[in-house]
């Protein structure tokens, strides 16, 4: 049996690694279990940058919790001495009904945060890098941007170091089971023992609780960096999320340092196996829908292809998280079902983790995150 610790979390993501190094700060002994390494290109963090949107076109509920994780990102910067966020601000476009776009600005007048309502026409102006149809509109939050994420995974890991943290990467986790006061977990052959275990595994976090049978769909996608015409993509451009008729949507970013413009697809992709995602780059399909996407809305962005990538997303039928403890146990802690929109919510989110597992509870508001919501039909 290996020596014990208060906390075990299982997988060093994005989640995993913020609760470790909450813990950790707190004076916990933590050990953090992670298959690959970390940061790693194999889940859900990778791809250099991640969008903070504070007006929340996915929900206004989250909004407090994005005060608190911008906060916590900027504490983070200052004691590891790392640049994480850029404040760019973020443009959430939309069709004319667009609710995504309803709901950002109506998140944004409740909370009282900076942000302008935007024609087509005014978008276009400030941002040329824009093609728009006339009946679309925006809201433009200036106090956002992009936080780079494995420099945020990376701040994090370092920073739980040296607070204490044990880490073991490429150590993949096989069982986790509660037995009497204490959580045992076997993994690369060995077997460790905690008071608690926080498990956020990503697009694996529904194969290691498999009795709890958590409604999670784990789809493949695609993004891609393309060359653009002159500078007018890097110079006070910003990330961007358009909502579109019929369910697209599209997200990106401005081309930094002459890297292009990354862009991805939120909605779609194929239902696939974290062990067995087809990690390949195809142009006829990959490639293609976002060029068409480009070509429509943004059409001196759709140069050549410089960069790809492919990532999961792991979707609850709500499109909300799952942060909760399994049922009928008050020793193990779920972050999961993070619907392609959590890295920002990596800092709140490890210190949410860091409380329930001290304390089995949280003074933020996550009420609408348990897993029983899906239990009640």
């Amino acid at each position: 049996m290996e020596a014990s610790y208060d906390v075990i979390v299982i997988g060093g993501g994005s989640m995993g690694i913020a609760a470790a190094y909450y813990v950790a700060k707190s004076g916990k002994r933590v050990l953090v279990l992670e298959q690959s390494t970390i940061p790693n290109n194999i889940g859900s963090h990778h791809g250099e940058t991640r969008i903070f949107r504070m007006g929340y076109g996915d929900g206004g509920q989250y909004v407090p919790l994005l005060k608190e994780a911008l906060a916590l990102w900027k504490e983070l910067e200052k004691e590891t001495g790392r640049t994480l966020f850029q404040q760019v601000g973020a443009l959430s476009i939309g069709y004319r009904n667009s609710g995504f776009v309803r709901e950002t600005i109506e998140s944004s007048r409740q909370h009282r945060l900076e942000h302008e309502v935007l024609t087509a026409e005014e978008i276009e102006r400030r941002w040329p890098g824009f093609h728009l149809p006339g009946d679309f509109k925006g809201c433009f939050d200036p106090v956002s941007g992009f936080l780079l994420s494995e420099a945020c995974v990376l701040a994090y890991k370092e920073a739980a170091l040296r607070h204490g943290a044990t880490i073991l990467e490429n150590t993949r986790v096989e069982v986790v089971d509660e037995q009497d006061d204490a959580v045992h977990v076997k993994a690369g052959g060995r077997l460790f023992r905690g008071r608690k275990a926080i498990v956020a595994a990503g697009a694996w976090s529904a194969k290691l609780l498999p009795e709890l049978k958590l409604p999670i769909e784990v789809v493949r996608k695609a993004v891609g960096w393309f060359q653009t015409e002159g500078t007018i993509y890097r110079d006070h451009f910003p990330c961007f999320v358009v909502d579109l008729p019929d369910g697209e949507s599209y997200y990106g970013f401005p081309d930094v340092d002459g890297s292009g413009v990354k862009v991805g697809r939120m909605d779609l992709g194929d239902e696939t196996d974290p062990d067995t995602i087809d990690r390949a780059f195809h142009g006829e399909k990959d490639e293609r829908d976002l060029r068409s996407f480009l070509a429509n809305f943004m059409p001196k962005a759709e140069g050549k292809l410089l960069k790809m990538g492919i990532c999961m997303f792991s979707n609850t039928p709500d499109h909300h998280f799952i942060i909760d403890t399994a049922p009928g146990t008050e020793r193990v802690i779920m972050a999961a079902g993070f619907s392609g929109h959590g890295f920002k919510f990596a800092s709140v989110i490890g210190d949410i983790l860091c409380e329930l597992a001290n304390e089995g509870k949280t003074k933020r508001d996550i009420a609408f995150l348990r897993l029983e919501r899906f239990a009640k039909g």
